[in-house]
């Protein structure tokens, strides 16, 4: 692949994210290959780890609920930042290169929440005692404990249209999570029959390393991962993907994360990728194939994986919150082709979807083909509405 055009790219993107082609050979060896996934939205996240997955595991959340349980997977801040799925085995490191800039980038949010140095270990040292000895605590019992100390007054005023209690929480907990107090904890049912999450002690959650990893181990590890799960990408889809600088994604290769790696031209643009990941008799055979369809969640990592080179997607995602369009992304061929979501219901569920263009009879076949496979996911009849 010396100058792939834009279906080269896509088709290797898809290949190398396991969505078309092998997949992983479960949840735990999906997230380990793609070594950090996005999960603002939970229940979509946990389908774009499942669609990835074959044998037994293909299309089913029951095993990713029990790795989350274990805590084999893990749901915290790390990264750009916002909530991601990362395997145990891999969170320690990852924090190492990413909490120090994500703190950096806080310290004006802070000053405008009132937070100060003084505040933040206070709040550190309370969150601790809290999930202690092995105790798993819900946000609103974190809250509770911080209140009692009188780090959390519960006096109604507001900043910025919300109340001001709530968002010094959540900064308190962002910075206990950045030094490596917090981590996801074991979710809890509640008496609605809702799930809540829960926060349990770093140290409990996260083996420590095995070896010592200096910077530029970690950042060879990193890049190789990205590239090899990702690519083709460029040098800055991966310094926006990890919000690393780009002088820190080349020095990551530098040091060792471009072996197994090529490099590729495409519309100007150098482009990284490791060919055994897009390769392969059945890669052959997909580009003979009939249509494929794929329904992704709008944080898949094959829409924020990249951000110079997102434009082999095909079409704008994700779609703005305030915006009257689904979020989530319908591919053809690995082209954004529409939108959707799914609207839960007792016992059932509507995926409703708008699509961008008109569909041929062996595309609709495709999409049928697609909804089924997500219907098994959420394990209930499910209906199909076009806008």
């Amino acid at each position: 692949m010396q100058q792939p055009d834009a279906q080269d790219v896509r088709r290797h993107r898809l290949r190398a994210q396991r969505l078309w082609g092998r997949p992983a050979d479960d949840a735990e060896a999906a997230l380990r290959w793609l070594l950090a996934f996005q999960s603002q939205e939970y229940a979509y996240a946990r389908w774009s780890l499942a669609q990835r997955t074959g044998g037994s595991a293909r299309d089913s959340a029951a095993p990713i609920d029990a790795a989350i349980v274990s805590g084999t997977i893990l749901r915290t801040h790390v990264l750009r930042p916002t909530w991601h799925f990362v395997h145990r085995s891999d969170l320690r490191w990852l924090m190492l290169l990413s909490a120090p800039r994500l703190k950096a980038g806080n310290t004006g949010r802070d000053r405008q929440l009132g937070l100060d140095e003084t505040t933040v270990a206070r709040s550190n040292e309370l969150l601790a005692e809290a999930v202690a000895d092995g105790r798993h605590r819900t946000r609103d019992e974190l809250a509770a404990r911080l209140t009692e100390a009188g780090l959390l007054e519960d006096d109604g005023v507001k900043l910025n249209g919300a109340p001001l209690r709530g968002q010094r929480l959540g900064h308190l907990v962002f910075h206990a999570e950045m030094d490596r107090i917090l981590v996801s904890g074991t979710p809890r049912s509640a008496d609605s029959g809702t799930v809540q999450q829960t926060y349990a002690s770093f140290d409990e959650r996260v083996p420590p390393l095995g070896t010592d990893l200096d910077r530029d181990a970690a950042l060879a590890q990193l890049t190789a991962r990205y590239f090899t799960s990702r690519g083709p990408a460029s040098v800055k889809d991966c310094s926006d993907w990890s919000k690393l600088p780009q002088a820190d994604i080349r020095r990551g290769l530098a040091a060792g994360g471009h072996d197994g790696l090529q490099r590729a031209d495409a519309d100007g643009m150098e482009l990284w990728f490791s060919p055994a990941a897009g390769s392969g008799p059945s890669a052959r055979a997909a580009a003979n194939a009939g249509p494929r369809a794929d329904l992704i969640q709008c944080y898949d990592e094959y829409v924020m994986g990249y951000t110079k080179t997102r434009g082999y997607l095909g079409g704008s995602a994700p779609a703005a919150l305030s915006s009257a369009v689904p979020q989530h992304v319908l591919l053809l061929d690995g082209r954004m082709a529409g939108n959707w979501k799914h609207v839960l219901k007792p016992g059932l569920a509507e995926l409703r979807l708008r699509p961008l263009r008109a569909f041929s009879p062996a595309e609709h076949e495709a999409v049928d083909h697609a909804v089924a496979r997500y219907a098994a996911f959420l394990r209930r009849p499910l209906t199909l509405e076009q806008a």
